[in-house]
């Protein structure tokens, strides 16, 4: 079979023989090859035609799959606020105990202070006020009740604190002046005499006796019955070995007849520290503490200050 192309005048025709086999060889790739664009053309042309739909199709699974992934992760951080909650109410209420026990040792402390119960109140806390200035909603929010809550023990706290600061100062205070204060025996004996007029045990005629007298056995320990400074350690007419001891606010005491001194002038005592030994130096009839209270520069009875407890 033969196919003759016949082109523009004056051009010879060109025959193709199709009984050539290299010839139909060509032919038919150029066919398959139209069909093949014919092909891709349609191809190209349905996803032109459909992609818009499929990609949004597409976008929506993906953001349905985002949306699972963030309320999941919301689920976890309920859980999470929760569980937070549950332990800040825990530590809450345990907060709340140790302010209920802080109330009663500070009530305790009153009492055995001595301190006026109306001043430390440990239930209601102290009158305050001033002008409150918002600055805006905070960064989070804790419920309403918990919230108030820790406001409330927060309050409680700085309340305690500043009371049991004050009382400590005021504690402090009186230990001080107790301290400072003439207390208690200077030696472990008994008063063998009195302060006051009695015979005197050489001459057997009335005279007036400054201090007690306290029976110990030789050499006994002799304690300065409260703090202060040494300012006289030596011999004086007829208190043989003597101490004296200025404890301020105007108290002094003497401790005379030692055997032994063990201080010096200008030295720092404290309350209970041993100043002497006792014995019968100076105008004494055996061994024993002579020991006198003086206030404000004149000797007083020291019975009641031997009888006190610190």
């Amino acid at each position: 079979m033969q196919i003759i192309l016949v082109s523009r005048a004056g051009k010879v025709p060109k025959t193709l023989d199709l009984a050539n086999q290299k010839l139909r060889w060509r032919v038919w790739g150029m066919a398959a090859g139209v069909v093949l664009a014919v092909a891709g053309i349609g191809a190209g042309v349905a996803l032109a035609v459909a992609s818009p739909r499929d990609r949004a199709l597409a976008e929506i699974d993906a953001l349905h799959t985002q949306v699972r992934q963030q309320d999941k992760q919301l689920g976890d951080l309920r859980e999470d606020a929760h569980r937070q909650l549950d332990a800040l109410a825990i530590k809450l209420g345990q907060l709340q105990a140790q302010a209920t026990r802080l109330n009663a040792l500070g009530e305790r402390l009153a009492q055995v202070g001595k301190l006026d119960n109306g001043e430390f109140n440990f239930d209601q806390p102290p009158p305050v006020g001033g002008v409150e200035v918002s600055n805006g909603s905070s960064a989070y929010a804790l419920p309403q009740t918990l919230d108030a809550s820790i406001d409330q023990l927060a309050t409680q706290f700085d309340t305690q604190q500043a009371q049991l600061g004050a009382m400590q100062s005021l504690l402090m205070n009186a230990r001080i002046d107790s301290d400072l204060k003439p207390t208690g025996m200077p030696a472990d004996g008994y008063i063998s005499s009195y302060f006051g007029v009695r015979a005197d045990p050489f001459d057997g005629k009335a005279a007036r006796h400054t201090g007690l007298d306290i029976a110990v056995p030789y050499g006994s320990a002799v304690h300065t019955v409260a703090e202060g400074m040494v300012t006289y350690a030596g011999v004086r007419n007829g208190y043989g070995n003597v101490v004296e001891i200025d404890h301020g606010n105007g108290y002094m005491t003497r401790y005379a007849h030692n055997s032994k001194l063990l201080v010096h002038p200008g030295e720092h005592v404290r309350v209970g520290d041993e100043i002497a030994q006792a014995g019968s130096s100076g105008r004494s009839t055996g061994s024993h503490v002579h020991f006198e209270v003086w206030y404000n520069g004149r000797v007083v009875n020291p019975l009641a200050y031997v009888k006190n407890h610190r």
